[in-house]
């Protein structure tokens, strides 16, 4: 069975469609773009409209993107800009992003998460519990140093 040949008017249409769901960058659309097999040229036409009526917005993302990942998923500053870089975004637009964690409320996550964590752990010994947390808490994405002071301070 082949697959269904689409022109660029309905990639187009499709397109707005998936960027209406959520906000998408610019990688996942032409990606999107190249699995329905249109070509380099269809494809830099789609984003261009997309861009001109505002259906993507690479800073917009961005923002939503990290603001999301940190409240929902609480991530720390260093995995949202990892996967922010990994889906082609700007220095700028990172920049933006991380401008919607505020940073008490970002301190006080990581302590949350370390508390929970923490008092998780059976291990009867303070430092294999604190080494196993703080492993916990920096692939979540936070600062080592961050991490660290706040376990050496309350354990």
């Amino acid at each position: 069975m082949t697959d269904k040949i689409i022109t660029h008017i309905e990639g187009l249409e499709k397109a707005k469609s998936y960027c209406a769901y959520q906000e998408r960058c610019h990688k996942e659309v032409s990606d999107k773009l190249y699995s329905w097999k249109l070509n380099t040229d269809e494809i830099n036409y789609i984003i261009d409209r997309l861009l001109q009526e505002n259906y993507l917005n690479e800073e917009r993302f961005a923002i939503t993107f990290a603001g999301g990942k940190f409240r929902i998923k609480k991530w720390g500053r260093k995995k949202i800009i990892q996967k922010l870089k990994e889906k082609g975004i700007s220095d700028y637009c990172i920049k933006k992003g991380l401008e919607e964690i505020i940073e008490e409320e970002y301190i006080s996550n990581m302590h949350n998460l370390i508390e929970k964590k923490y008092t998780s752990l059976k291990d009867k010994n303070r430092f294999t519990k604190k080494k196993k947390t703080a492993a916990y808490i920096y692939n979540k994405g936070y600062e080592s140093d961050l991490i660290w002071s706040h376990l050496n301070d309350c354990y």
